[in-house]
């Protein structure tokens, strides 16, 4: 397709990935860029760009429709504690704000997505182009998980699905099949660190999709930043549900884990409910 691409970018590596690949699909990047939260480096790498605040709705559908797009992606993190301190909407975003029932994660992407949709811009899947960066089945470490290790993923894995399906976080931190911690709006690493300060040593940390998972937005996601924030506070096992999460700068993380003696695994979850990896 030569018809441009919309790209909502948010921070990390993910929307410089998705540019990257796009461009190579010989699709034109469009972006709009959030302050305070995308990579100055973006706009380099991007045909054009708008930066916004978070929360200007009306301003991200003006730029759209003024350079013809008609998909865009979401790609990349919004710090969601900003929330309650850093929003500056627009009329059109306070509208869309004031409609929204529960402000959780999914609830607030779905009424964007549907807003962009009602304005002629369909909102697509943010792994499309990147499919290769799902994360693998199996072990990917040099240690593997012990008995005891595998009972704490079983156990974890039943809270984190629990934790999702009432959209409040994608992780939790567990030893001795024990919760240690639960992840909401502080985000992945701020729940490994007050877990593993917790358990002092050896958190198993398991993350996974929610129920219902909307590839669109959201998906759960690792790298070697994960892998650095475990080993600080001594945890022992990383595992996360294969081909439903995101794994950037792989051999990176896989090597620093390694050397953490951290064990990474990726798990598959059978109908029966049986782990798999």
């Amino acid at each position: 397709m030569n018809t441009p691409i919309g790209l909502i970018a948010g921070g990390g590596q993910f929307p410089l990935l998705f540019a990257a690949a796009a461009k190579e699909r010989g699709r034109k990047v469009i972006a709009v860029c959030h302050r305070n939260e995308t990579a100055a480096e973006l706009a380099d790498c991007v045909d054009v760009a708008c930066w916004v605040k978070l929360g200007q709705l009306g301003k991200i559908i003006k730029f759209f429709h003024g350079r013809g797009v008609q998909e865009t992606v979401f790609c990349g993190t919004i710090t969601k504690t900003r929330i309650f301190k850093d929003i500056l909407p627009d009329l059109k975003g306070l509208t869309l704000w004031n409609k929204i029932d529960t402000r959780l994660d999914d609830a607030i992407l779905r009424a964007v997505a549907c807003a962009l949709e009602n304005e002629g811009i369909k909102v697509l899947a943010s792994t499309c182009y990147l499919e290769h960066l799902f994360f693998p089945k199996g072990v990917l470490t040099r240690k593997r998980p012990s008995k005891e290790q595998v009972e704490d993923i079983r156990f974890g894995w039943k809270i984190a699905r629990e934790v999702g399906r009432l959209d409040i976080g994608q992780c939790v931190i567990v030893r001795g099949r024990s919760v240690l911690a639960v992840e909401a709006i502080e985000g992945t690493d701020a729940a490994i660190k007050r877990g593993g300060e917790l358990a002092g040593s050896g958190a198993v940390v398991v993350k996974l999709k929610k129920p219902g998972q909307d590839f669109r937005f959201d998906l759960p996601a690792t790298g070697t930043q994960t892998i650095e924030t475990l080993a600080a506070v001594k945890g022992d096992v990383l595992a996360v549900e294969a081909g439903q999460s995101l794994i950037f700068d792989c051999a990176a993380m896989i090597a620093a884990a390694n050397r953490a003696s951290i064990v990474v695994v990726g798990l598959e979850e059978n109908e029966a409910g049986e782990l798999l990896y």
